[in-house]
């Protein structure tokens, strides 16, 4: 399991060494060369490590998990559970949706800065092949996302071992450049960092948005948690990952003490000329791998948010038949690629790339500290006193990295926080709209206690076989019910109304998923559970409702659905441009029927037409 973690969750701040100092000290705000600035710099990087990943993510926030899974969207439902409905669960909830689509800008840089920066190694080897880099990273990309498409279960295996001969690799070449200068191990020491400060506060404050590279995939290690556990993560981190980052920086910086000219490209000034090509193939693969885990983690966040009623249904494919999780979706996977191209044709190298990565991510884990927050003072119950410091501490210290990542906003920062607003506004508009909608539709449904009492007086005539109607309220009458009886005049001998809700948990144990309630007149109420990380399935659902008493014959049953046509009105409760979006994305969202896997040929769908 610490194998299998390494491969997945430290994939992004492990391939950080290809192009952080190589960013400090080449970068807008380039710190000048001198034995000080080095060691203030290494110095940084490593209490950046030690306080934000190991302290804050490694051992407080990934014991906030929810039912063992961890992740904005899980630590939000923690917070979310223990503060009262009102002002302070909208901010909250407002809070974790943004960081949520922050993820989206993050997941689009990360995979072109990456796999750039590796690919710039051939530049080192031969100069000749600059105007390849480019090409050659599109390729590597494109190869990528079209991968994704038959899932990651067949390579997923060889994730782990590559990236353990990676992070060995990092410390080889950490340890070989450490001979250098061994004077450089002193860097450990806080003194030179609180020195840098000291004497160069604005340039040190400037330092601090290219130090952040170091430890940009922090928080991914978190979002992970529910794959491998707490106690994989913990120690890959502090007897794998950690110590290999560390070395390679200490080697990096007795490379630049030694030789200043070398400054350029540090990481692969490292490697032996001899083997300066087969390094940038590791170096490539193993950003391959990291873009992977980002790509993977827009996948599951996506239909965490379509589960919790943040997203509309999109196209979900499962790409694997044993392992949960392992999902493909289409749309996702082709804005990303876009998004990515788009980044490295527009930005053409990993220097100029790095003026737009860190700000999303900052601004990510000063949300994830302020969620934590309300959950060690609510649900953990500390002090008011131990809480505050917990706050003080890790918001200083983020609010410190986005002001400085601040500076790169007009550079390229304004990126990943364009995307993350688009994806903000998408995400609560429907929210709002659905809202909405369910609430019009309401109060406009019949209650199915008065319509079956109906039944008795003016009974239809029945037809063998069952009918399931999905519906948001079990106490009122679907559209599709109504509009079913009065074209076709029917009414099955067993008919049975459909709920599907979502918990605030990531999975719902299978005994606890079902709830069965026997009405007259051949009804039945079914509300079927799921955590927002389970896959749905119907008829799966179905099939298990013979172990409470009502075998459901698949071949016997049909499924009604309402096909909704929205029409705009005055007065909605939403913006006019906001309702218009809202109407856009409700016409393109995905069939409830592929969402919830019903056959096809099963499914009868009635249109009706609703006022907003």
């Amino acid at each position: 399991m610490v194998i299998a973690a390494i491969g997945v969750v430290y994939g992004d701040i492990g391939t950080s060494p290809l192009y952080t100092l190589k960013e400090v000290f080449n970068g807008h705000h380039a710190v000048p060369v001198t034995p000080a600035n080095v060691y203030g710099i290494l110095s940084l990087v490593f209490w950046a490590l030690v306080l934000v990943v190991s302290v804050k993510y490694v051992i407080f926030i990934t014991r906030a998990d929810n039912r063992g899974e961890g992740g904005i969207m899980a630590l939000m439902s923690l917070a979310l559970r223990v503060v009262e409905p009102g002002r302070k669960a909208t901010l909250l909830s407002l809070l974790g949706v943004f960081g949520a689509a922050l993820f989206y800008g993050d997941g689009m840089i990360t995979p072109a800065i990456s796999v750039l920066s590796a690919v710039e190694g051939l530049e080192v080897a031969t100069p000749a092949l600059r105007p390849f880099v480019v090409p050659i990273a599109l390729v590597v990309l494109v190869g990528l996302f079209m991968m994704q498409r038959r899932g990651t279960a067949s390579v997923g295996a060889i994730f782990g071992p590559v990236m353990l001969c990676w992070f060995a690799i990092l410390a080889a070449l950490g340890i070989n450049g450490i001979r250098l200068h061994p004077e450089i191990l002193g860097a450990l020491n806080p003194a030179w960092a609180a020195a840098f400060l000291w004497h160069n506060p604005l340039l040190g404050w400037l330092a601090l948005g290219a130090v952040v590279l170091a430890i940009t995939g922090g928080e991914a290690l978190y979002a992970d948690m529910g794959h491998f556990g707490r106690k994989p993560i913990k120690l890959g981190w502090f007897l794998v990952v950690f110590p290999a980052l560390y070395l390679n920086y200490l080697g990096q910086g007795a490379l630049i003490l030694d030789h200043p000219e070398n400054v350029g490209n540090p990481f692969y000034m490292l490697v032996p000329e001899p083997l300066l090509y087969p390094m940038v193939g590791i170096a490539t693969l193993a950003t391959i791998i990291a873009s992977q885990a980002v790509i993977s983690g827009a996948f599951s966040l996506t239909q965490q948010a379509i589960q919790l009623g943040y997203a509309p249904r999109m196209r979900t494919l499962h790409t694997s038949e044993r392992e949960i999780g392992q999902i493909y979706v289409p749309g996702i996977n082709g804005m990303l690629l876009g998004a990515v191209v788009a980044l490295v044709v527009g930005f053409q190298s990993s220097s100029a790339l790095a003026s737009a990565y860190g700000i999303a991510v900052t601004l990510t884990m000063m949300i994830d500290t302020v969620l934590a927050f309300v959950v060690v003072r609510r649900l953990w119950k500390w002090g008011m006193l131990p809480a505050l410091a917990f706050i003080l501490v890790f918001l200083i210290t983020d609010m410190a990295f986005f002001s400085a990542n601040l500076t790169k906003v007009l550079a390229g920062g304004w990126f990943p926080l364009l995307i993350g607003a688009v994806i903000f506004t998408l995400l609560t508009t429907w929210k709002r709209g659905r809202s909405l909608l369910n609430e019009r539709i309401r109060s406009d449904t019949m209650p199915l206690e008065l319509f079956i009492h109906s039944l008795f007086n003016d009974p239809p005539p029945r037809v063998a076989g069952t009918a399931v109607f999905m519906t948001t309220w079990l106490d009122g009458v679907p559209r599709a019910l109504l509009h079913n009886l009065l074209h076709n005049k029917v009414l099955h001998q067993q008919v049975l109304l459909l709920r599907v809700e979502t918990a605030d948990i990531p999975y719902v144990p299978l005994e606890e998923r079902l709830r069965l309630t026997p009405l007259d007149f051949g009804f039945h109420q079914l509300s079927v559970h799921y955590g927002f990380k389970d896959e749905p399935n119907i008829p799966v659902e179905l099939a298990r409702c013979r172990e409470l008493g009502l075998p459901i014959n698949m071949m016997e049953t049909s499924f009604f659905l309402g096909r909704e046509a929205l029409v705009s009105r005055m007065g909605s409760g939403m913006a006019r441009w906001r309702e218009k979006l809202f109407i856009v994305m409700f016409r393109n969202a995905g069939s409830a029927a592929d969402y919830f896997r019903i056959p096809p040929n099963r499914v009868i769908e009635l249109g009706t037409q609703i006022e907003l």
